[in-house]
């Protein structure tokens, strides 16, 4: 741990906020490439305003997100999370991000369809009184736990609270929904959310008043408190939140297509249409197939007949000379075809920086660079950068010079020999393809095999 605290004067030194999250439909997901989420696009607007990346970090088992928080493993929690005094304890909440309150997540009885609403009334949960004896599956340490205790003292009687271990709200929506456990609590707006996607479920029925859903940081990050709850009270007044909230809590119809598409980090196993041709040329290079996705995404969104003014064309936006030197046969917009000659001319890029960076991880901001802006102007920002006492094999410094390549003082330099360059392009070009792979190796696309059984036993009711 740092003997320092991290607070908003590191985190923006640093160049990056680290949220500790979720994978899920309303706080952060992948579909067809891109990062999405309510919170997800609340941070990267806070973000965009401070001046620093947002790296997401999920967190597998949401129980120690707080040990996590505290091991500076992350700046902020971003997680649908409840406020409670219990959680007031260990950590400092922003400003609400929106309310909530918790509902009983149950399933509907077969052919429910038939069924008016006072029929269903009758089949089902209303009074909470009714769940005394039941099986109620929650996360240990969730504040549905702690309301589910306060429950029993209300109603007089022991609730069979069963500890979901390592597994999520919308997983176990998910179980109630197949019938694999009966009954979970999840706050209504998730909850609503997912009755999108399994409309077998009931979740009409209130197991607490109203409570708020905020940010939790460490009590030390007092600065980035602060700023996130001016930044939050002014952009909650703002239009785009409206748009954002709209279109995660409300457009549920295009939520829940984006949510069960093949191409969606929640249900699906792919990126793009073309991730078996990505995987097969990413061996060439010897690199993770999601590096060359999250490259060729930032050259074309994965749309294979983009072309640009530049001449540039496919899927790897290809200019007709580079096509055809590496092996473009007669479709620059074929995507087997593209791809291929793409990851030839990379493999020449390659080659010439690992003879100078032995390290593949250290030459790869190189060969990126290359490839958006040319060899040529890579290599007058390393001779710059060693002229100005900096290390030219070191990445942040050669794309200091590079950036500053478009700056008479340093493009009419003696050591440069390709001229201006607006370098700030090629910079923006690298760090969001490695920022977009952080988002890709994320996602969980490798294993789909989810447990379809719960270790739970049952908890004791305080």
């Amino acid at each position: 741990m740092q003997l320092k605290p991290r607070d908003l004067k590191e985190i923006i030194e640093d160049g990056k906020l680290v949220a500790l999250t979720d994978f899920s439909s309303s706080s952060y997901f992948i579909y067809k490439g891109v990062p999405m989420g309510f919170e997800y696009e609340l941070l990267s607007r806070f973000c965009d305003e401070i001046g620093v990346d947002l790296h997401m970090k999920p967190v597998a088992d949401l129980d120690n997100i707080i040990d996590l928080l505290q091991e500076e493993e992350g700046d902020i929690i971003a997680a649908n999370y409840t406020v409670t005094n219990q959680r007031r304890q260990e950590v400092a909440f922003t400003k609400p991000v929106l309310q909530t309150r918790q509902v009983l997540v149950q399933r509907m009885p077969d052919n429910w369809w038939n069924y008016n609403r006072e029929q269903l009334d009758q089949q089902l949960i209303r009074n909470p009184v009714n769940l005394v004896g039941k099986d109620i599956h929650v996360r240990r340490h969730s504040a549905f736990y702690t309301r589910l205790l306060n429950l029993m003292d209300e109603v007089g009687g022991v609730i069979n609270v069963k500890f979901a271990e390592g597994l999520g709200t919308e997983k176990l929506i998910e179980m109630v929904s197949k019938g694999q456990i009966e009954f979970t609590v999840a706050d209504e707006n998730v909850a609503v959310l997912n009755k999108t996607y399994y409309p077998n479920i009931d979740v009409r029925t209130p197991l607490s008043f109203a409570q708020n859903v905020a940010w939790a940081c460490r009590p030390n990050s007092t600065a980035l408190v602060d700023t996130l709850n001016n930044w939050l009270k002014s952009f909650k007044r703002t239009e785009a939140f409206a748009v954002i909230h709209m279109k995660y809590f409300k457009a549920r119809t295009q939520h829940k297509q984006r949510v069960l598409s093949e191409y969606s980090s929640l249900s699906g196993t792919k990126i793009s249409p073309f991730d078996n041709i990505i995987r097969a040329q990413s061996k060439r290079l010897n690199w993770d197939w999601k590096l060359l996705a999250a490259m060729i995404y930032q050259e074309s969104k994965f749309m294979p007949n983009a072309q640009a003014w530049t001449g540039a064309s496919g899927l790897m936006q290809l200019i007709p000379e580079t096509a055809h030197r590496f092996g473009v046969d007669s479709n620059v917009f074929d995507p087997q075809q593209n791809i291929q000659a793409g990851v030839s001319f990379l493999e020449h890029l390659q080659d010439y920086w690992l003879d100078t960076l032995a390290d593949t991880n250290r030459a790869i901001p190189f060969i990126l660079a290359s490839y958006n802006v040319g060899l040529g102007h890579v290599l007058d920002a390393q001779r710059l950068a060693e002229k100005h006492d900096g290390d030219p094999f070191n990445w942040d410094h050669v794309s200091t010079f590079l950036e500053l390549k478009s700056q008479p003082q340093y493009y009419q330099d003696e050591v440069v020999r390709h001229g201006y360059c607006r370098g700030s392009e090629p910079v923006a070009y690298v760090r969001d393809i490695l920022l977009l792979w952080e988002h890709y190796k994320n996602t969980p696309l490798a294993a789909k095999a989810e447990r379809e059984s719960i270790l739970a036993h049952p908890a004791g009711h305080g």
